[in-house]
This record gives C-alpha cells, structure tokens and sequence, in this order.
C-alpha cells in the first residue's frame, strides 16, 4: 500500500466522513460577453450592445475596455451611466455591465462585419468577438391574442379580457391601444394596476394587458362586440372580444298614479288597479300575483298571471278587494306581491275601510220623520 500524505488523509476522510470538499475553480480570469454576438440590423442603423465584463476568482481591479478590431468607416463607444466609458471596476466574482454602441457609416452597403472587443486587467485578459451583419430583417408585426375572447355575466360586473400583445419584428415598439364599443360602453386597458394607453413591447417578445369594460346597469341581454386594436411601427393588429349580457328582471309594484292607497266597504268588494313594472334588462317571465291581507279578507286578481313583461315595460292588473264583514272603519294594510322565475317585488297598500250599519239608515229614517212632523205642525198651528 502506497504512503498518502496529510492533505491526501484530509481529503480521504471528509469524503468518507461526509464532510465537504474544496476545490479549485474550474476558471480563474477575466471574461467579456455579449448574449448575442452576432446579429443581423438593418443597413444604417446603429447597434447596441449589452457586454458584461466578469471577474472569476482574481484581486478587485480596474479592467480598460477597446474595439481592438473596428471596419473601415464604423465608430464603436462604450457607455454607462449616460456617459462614454474607457474602463470598468470589478471586485472578485464581480462584474460590471457596459454598453457598446456600433455605428456604422453613411452609405454603408450590406454584408458582414467583423469586430472585436478587448478587455485588459492586472495580469488577465479577454476578448469577444462581435459579428453584425447589415441586410434583410424581420418586417414589423404585431397580434392580438385573447386567452378568453368571450366573457358572460349581468351588466351590473366588470368584464376583464386577458389580452396578450406581440412584437413579432426585430424592433422595439411603442404600442398604442384603442377599443370600438357600443354606445356608453367603457372601455380602459390595465397593465399593472395602472390604466395605460400604450405599452412598450421589445423585439421578438410579448406583453400581457388586461382589458375593463363597464357598461350602463340598464343594458339589454344580448350579445356586444368590442373591437380592440394595437398599433406600432407602421403596422396594426385587431382582435374581436364578446360580452354577452345575460340581464336579470327587476319588479316593482305600484300603482296607475303612484298612490297606493284605496276606499273599501266592510263585506263589498271594491276593484284596485295595480301595476307591475320590469325595470330590468331581461324579460320577466310567468309574473304570478299573490296577497297577504288582514284576517277575514278576501283579494283576488284579474288576471293573476302575466306571462311575460320585457324589459322597461309594465301591466296592469286589477286587485278586488273585499274586507271582512266586521271591519271596523279605519285604515288597514293590504300586502301586495308579483313573483317571477327570476326574482319577486312586494309593494304594501292603504285601505279606508267605511262601514253601512243598519242603524245609520234607521238615523236617516227618523231624521226624515221628524223633519215631516215639524212640517205638519207649522202648516197646521201657523194658520192661527
């Protein structure tokens, strides 16, 4: 068995014993790199660049930067912070992020061009090659997509359209958004709680926004197209989103003049009109009228059902009401209820209740004979 040394036993047993290990870095050194090395732009257009210049495992340092090779006529800037930049500061396992900006002559024709970056430190160095090629890009477009392009509910909820906006050019636009509705509808685009009228969309990437659209309370049940549109870069997309309002009844029972109020006579049936409107969006179906009056009446409908009222409109029906033959004369309260498939409305009305006994009509008897024995009597003893 051959001798191990003392770092070799340490070595040994960590592995054995569990322990950790350390290592060497793989790489110690400077790099400089680019995500996208080599591109192509349209011809004329200047280039920039996102170079990272990293430092792996070396003493903090001030690192120079230089285009060490540039094509006849282009001018090449590093800059950071607003500023044109020579060099940058990185500490160990550091780095530092700078811009490089390419421009290329007038006139210049299409092809490729080559270029390469250097960065030198204390001791270290490294370069990154760059290629950039002038010549036929990708046409500016835009789509519209919607991950719910159809939404249903009452008119009373929000309906929110989860729209995702694409940049399928190799140029950053500036999207602005717009939106055809009904009448009175209101539309807003939200992107991160924040209403906004345009969106910056990067090349070759997308932007999801939220569509708002708010409509009157009173809107009809049906089916509402609203258009919405994105335009950027000289280019357009459309896409067509659907609300369908399911609407709901809203009953109200009152009366031909608003009064709700009505003369009866104790044991006499006496007619009440009353009507049932739908200020509601949706029609009114199979309205069924019923009543909670006070003990030992009676009150009946003419009709008692309505098959269906639309939507802001309105029946009249006729309540005949007979109070107990007991009432006493004073005021009662005659409860009055339209029920429908979708929902009920209830509306109390005031009845006088005036009574005929039989001793009133007997009053009126003697108040007429006596009215006639007075008459008799100055006929009579007037004469002398």
């Amino acid at each position: 068995m051959r001798a191990v040394g003392w770092m070799g036993l340490a070595v040994i047993l960590a592995v054995s014993l569990g322990g950790p290990v350390w290592a060497a870095p793989a790489f110690r050194g400077l790099a400089v790199y680019t995500q996208y090395p080599a591109q192509t732009v349209r011809a004329g257009e200047p280039v920039s660049l996102s170079l990272t210049v990293r430092n792996f495992d070396l003493p903090p340092q001030v690192v120079s930067l230089r285009v060490a090779e540039v094509p006849t006529g282009w001018r090449a800037r590093f800059l950071a912070g607003g500023r044109v930049v020579q060099a940058v500061s990185v500490i160990p396992d550091g780095e530092a992020t700078v811009t490089l900006r390419l421009e290329p002559p007038r006139g210049v024709r299409a092809g490729t061009y080559r270029f390469r970056v250097l960065a030198q430190g204390q001791g270290a160095s490294a370069s990154l090659p760059v290629e950039i090629t002038l010549g036929q890009v990708l046409p500016p477009r835009l789509s519209l997509e919607a991950e719910l392009p159809t939404l249903r509910g009452p008119a009373t909820s929000t309906f929110r359209y989860r729209v995702t906006v694409r940049n399928d050019s190799d140029q950053d636009q500036l999207v602005q958004l717009d939106a055809e509705a009904p009448r009175r509808f209101q539309v807003n685009f939200t992107l991160l709680a924040q209403q906004v009228t345009s969106v910056p969309v990067k090349a070759g990437e997308s932007r999801e926004v939220e569509v708002e659209v708010n409509m009157p309370q009173d809107t009809p049940a049906g089916t509402y197209p609203i258009t919405v549109r994105a335009v950027g870069g000289g280019t357009s997309a459309t896409i067509r989103l659907t609300a369908e309002v399911t609407g709901r009844p809203e009953l109200r029972v009152t009366a031909p003049e608003g009064r709700l109020s009505g003369r009866a006579y104790a044991g006499a049936t006496e007619p009440l009109k009353v009507v049932i409107k739908n200020e509601g969006s949706a029609p009114a179906r199979n309205v069924s009228l019923s009543a909670s009056p006070p003990s030992g009446w009676e009150v009946t409908f003419e009709p008692d059902r309505i098959d269906e009222i639309p939507p802001r409109g309105e029946r009249e029906v006729t309540a005949r009401v007979r109070p107990s033959p007991r009432a006493i004369a004073g005021d009662y309260m005659v409860t009055i209820t339209a029920s429908a498939t979708d929902g009920s409305a209830s509306a109390d009305f005031r009845i006088t209740v005036l009574t005929r006994t039989l001793w009133g009509i007997v009053g009126v008897v003697l108040i007429a004979a006596a009215l006639l024995v007075v008459g008799q009597a100055v006929s009579r003893y007037g004469r002398r």
